[in-house]
């Protein structure tokens, strides 16, 4: 892809913290809907959402009278809700408590004889808050929703890029809502060490050896601000000593990942060049490391 007609937005956690903490459990709740209705899907491939052009998508769900879709639309910044009926519900997306979202998101899909019941606590984040009881949580700065999307529409073409390159096994471009990440994982194949304390997700997600690689906002505290990631798990020997590009990325010891800056990417001169390179460099510390099949894993070309 060119980045000369690609401009990659600045995306300052500090600046949107609260929009994306609020955002971030508005996407919550609608993945929880997915999942509630959806046939689970190995790696819980079947709860994530995905990036249009014109923001997040569920994509087709099944419910008893057919089927229907959630949109974040962040270009009109409208919820909007359609039905293999024909029917649509919509509201606006706005400064509003997460109580109030989950209250009329629920309350949509109860007009178009959508009946699902979800658990209404948050996962993967610190202090949870019911939703239903969350009034903390309502900021929504539409600029900085707008940025953050234009940020995970031009990530998803390299990742996507990226994709193509490998004929094994390997995950759709995907949105994790519990994480609030975009990521592709790629399979070597073979089946990991069983986790026997790990959670159930954690377990099914790590079923098998991967190497993953993702765009995240940032925690404010090891990783202070947006960027890439990587990681192979289970870990092998070696791969958090193996260089890899471009220069400006680092292992995390905390997080035992590789990092490359969202805006060290972005400034650079060429952006997308720079962040395939750190999604291959890393998929081949992993998969060398590892000792993965790569002849009958990658594409020739």
């Amino acid at each position: 892809m060119s980045t000369a007609e690609t401009r990659w937005p600045a995306l300052p956690l500090a600046e949107w913290k609260d929009t994306y903490a609020t955002l971030h459990m508005w996407t919550q709740i609608v993945g929880k809907v997915r999942l509630k209705l959806s046939p689970p899907i190995n790696h819980f491939w079947g709860c994530t959402q995905y990036v249009t052009s014109r923001g997040l998508t569920t994509s087709s769900i099944p419910y008893e009278h057919g089927s229907f879709e959630v949109l974040f639309d962040f270009t009109a910044h409208m919820l909007e809700i359609t039905t293999s009926r024909g029917e649509i519900r919509a509201f606006r997306l706005r400064p509003c408590t997460v109580a109030e979202f989950y209250a009329e998101f629920m309350a949509a899909l109860e007009s178009l004889g959508i009946h699902v019941k979800v658990w209404t606590m948050p996962v993967e984040v610190p202090r949870p808050v019911r939703f239903t009881l969350d009034e903390g949580h309502k900021s929504y700065n539409p600029e900085y929703v707008h940025g953050f999307w234009q940020v995970l529409v031009t990530v998803d073409a390299v990742f996507r890029e990226f994709r193509a390159r490998f004929i094994g096994k390997c995950s759709p471009v995907h949105f994790f809502w519990g994480s609030f990440d975009l990521a592709v994982t790629r399979f070597s194949g073979r089946r990991a060490p069983e986790r026997p304390d790990a959670d159930p997700v954690t377990k099914e997600a790590y079923s098998h050896e991967v190497i993953s690689v993702g765009f995240w906002p940032g925690d404010g505290e090891i990783i202070k601000d947006a960027a890439f990631y990587a990681y192979a798990a289970p870990e092998p020997a070696g791969f958090r000593d193996r260089a890899v590009l471009p220069a400006k990325a680092f292992y995390s010891k905390e997080k035992s990942e590789h990092f490359l800056m969202y805006d060290d990417v972005r400034t650079s001169a060429n952006p997308a060049k720079d962040l395939l390179d750190f999604c291959q460099s890393t998929y081949e510390a992993g998969a060398i490391a590892g000792n993965w099949d790569r002849q009958n894993l990658e594409r020739n070309t």
